[in-house]
């Protein structure tokens, strides 16, 4: 049986932070509350969470102090950050913080939801389509690093088991080298990481197309990325 995502709502009002709780509970989600950043610093030291909901402007410990604290210790957990209307200078500034997303308030709840899904799928591809899966005509499975067509079997490296889960996570989303090298590589993009990258595309490529000159699985689209088209 699947985990389900622990996500901590920081938000210090009452209501909203109650509303959340209901709704992401409705929804399978395990949920903890922090009402004020001080209270969230000291949650979040004790306890890993999958997801943290942050709004901005909190007591004692803002959430942009918060967010800045987090990605300086190396805290890698994605951040939505929750802002109010007007607010358009602080989401930029929290999304250079290292803020995952932000959404507005008021805001609808299934926005959110979608938003969060999103943002998991990204951070955590093997969450969204597990160990074994079906990548157009292949059967993958990530642990014995196997690719397999009817009778063909095909073995794959580490990091191109990563590349495919990271696609199969993002079907019909134009993926940018400089997210999946982040991703995938845990680095941030330098001129060796976009070589490496296309490196790695055309060699996984060599292994699943028909054609690699014209691939048809994992697409070029040019000046923008790669793009996994799944029909299914």
């Amino acid at each position: 049986m699947e985990k389900k995502a622990h996500i901590l709502v920081v938000e210090d009002e009452q209501k909203i932070r109650s509303a959340l709780r209901d709704f992401l509970e409705f929804h399978g989600f395990g949920v903890s509350e922090a009402a004020d950043g001080l209270e969230a610093q000291r949650v979040v030291a004790e306890k890993r969470f999958d997801l943290i909901l942050l709004d901005l402007m909190l007591p004692k410990i803002s959430g942009e102090q918060l967010c800045t604290g987090w990605r300086r210790e190396g805290m890698q957990t994605p951040v939505i950050m929750l802002t109010a209307k007007g607010q358009g200078k602080e989401k930029v500034t929290g999304l250079n913080l290292g803020a995952d997303d932000y959404i507005t308030k008021p805001f609808s709840l299934e926005e959110l939801l979608a938003r969060i899904k999103a943002v998991l799928r990204r951070t955590d591809p093997g969450r969204a389509v597990g160990q074994t899966f079906k990548f157009a005509n292949y059967d993958i499975d990530i642990a014995a690093l196997k690719a397999k067509h009817g009778s063909e079997e095909i073995e794959i490296s580490k990091r191109e088991a990563a590349i495919i889960q990271y696609f199969a996570a993002n079907p019909n989303r134009v993926i940018s080298r400089e997210e999946l090298y982040k991703q995938v590589w845990n680095e941030n993009m330098s001129e060796l990481g976009t070589r490496t990258t296309d490196m790695h595309i055309a060699k996984l490529r060599s292994k699943i197309e028909k054609n690699s000159a014209d691939p048809q699985i994992i697409k070029t689209v040019r000046g923008a990325g790669y793009k996994y088209e799944n029909e299914q």
